[in-house]
């Protein structure tokens, strides 16, 4: 396709199509990913998120459409095309009954490198990942961190310029996310192009260049983080309950109050208002919640997030469970 090469693209899907059964898990789906920097893919549980990489990264066929991976066609021509990228998926894909080292130098041997120049890879990969005291230690003793490090090591072992991260920081403590944000901020600064999908929208937030949100198996938005905050209007008026009939009594008195409708989380026993007159909303608000003898724990105006974002445009909150659990349960793809 000549948009491949007008767009540089690392990676491009053209109207790629898939369907199990009466379940539609792509429907036309276009996209790219420019060279060098970060595509975020976002969207529910179902919304074919790990179809699209499963189908880029050679792993399942399309009914429909074409998707290349540094130009080559993924149908036509998958061993050239597997070359090109590095996996990592929600789970770590290493040999717990090998070493560190040995997991490292295995997938270099399998990438082609020489013996020499597979064991020398895995040693510098091992340092760059903090593992180095660790390489000769057998990978069912490390903890869920080191195995994610190991596992990202794993995946540019063969020096791909392109990376595909499936829910990479799933799992993780927020210290050992913000780690590993850090070593593909390195990778990405070096040349690398990702795509990832994630559940975790301030990850979006941190590493993407563009997101993609995928809900239904079609595309309902694409930007940058700004260009998607700014869709949905203005500041958001952000409330907190001491009860749940607090919360539900101040969500029915407010539902004229700002841009669009209220949403309110029973969990967190917060509201959430968009408004494009925060000021005077923040008035009318207190006025009516007074005059209701309802008092919110907290009261403020803050800047839109991408998880308001995620909200309006699928009408559901981000989930903690993943697409690729349900993949693995048969239930979708």
């Amino acid at each position: 396709m000549n948009s491949i090469n007008e767009h540089d693209a690392a990676i491009h899907v053209e109207d790629l199509r898939k369907q199990f059964g009466d379940l539609v898990a792509l429907d036309g789906v276009t996209t790219s990913a420019p060279r060098g920097k970060v595509l975020g893919l976002l969207g529910p549980n179902g919304a074919g998120k790990t179809t699209l990489v499963r189908i880029v990264t050679t792993l399942l066929q399309p009914d429909g459409g074409a998707a290349f991976i540094n130009g080559i066609d993924v149908v036509r021509d998958p061993q050239r095309a597997r070359l090109s990228f590095g996996l990592a998926g929600q789970y770590p894909a290493v040999d717990e009954n090998l070493t560190g080292f040995e997991n490292l130098e295995m997938v270099g041997r399998l990438y082609r490198l020489g013996r020499k120049e597979s064991r020398d890879r895995a040693q510098e990969l091992l340092e760059r990942f903090d593992l180095g005291d660790a390489g000769n230690r057998v990978t069912k003793t490390y903890s869920g961190g080191m195995r994610r490090r190991l596992d990202l090591a794993a995946s540019i072992v063969g020096n791909a310029p392109i990376l595909l991260l499936d829910e990479p920081t799933t799992g993780l403590d927020p210290r050992t996310r913000i780690a590993l944000w850090e070593h593909i901020r390195e990778l990405v600064s070096g040349g690398v192009t990702l795509l990832l999908t994630t559940q975790y929208l301030e990850e979006a937030d941190e590493l993407a260049d563009r997101i993609v949100v995928i809900d239904h198996g079609r595309i309902i938005a694409e930007g940058t983080s700004g260009e998607l905050k700014a869709q949905i209007g203005g500041d958001v008026l952000q409330m907190q309950f001491r009860t749940g009939d607090d919360l539900r009594t101040a969500t029915q008195l407010l539902a004229g109050v700002g841009a669009s409708e209220a949403k309110f989380d029973e969990d967190s026993l917060s509201l959430s208002i968009p408004t494009a007159d925060g000021v005077d909303d923040l008035l009318a608000t207190v006025r009516l919640l007074d005059s209701a003898g309802l008092k919110p724990d907290d009261i403020h105006i803050r800047r839109p997030s991408l998880d308001d974002v995620f909200l309006t445009l699928t009408g559901q909150p981000a989930d903690a469970s993943t697409e690729q659990e349900l993949v693995e349960h048969g239930t979708v793809n």
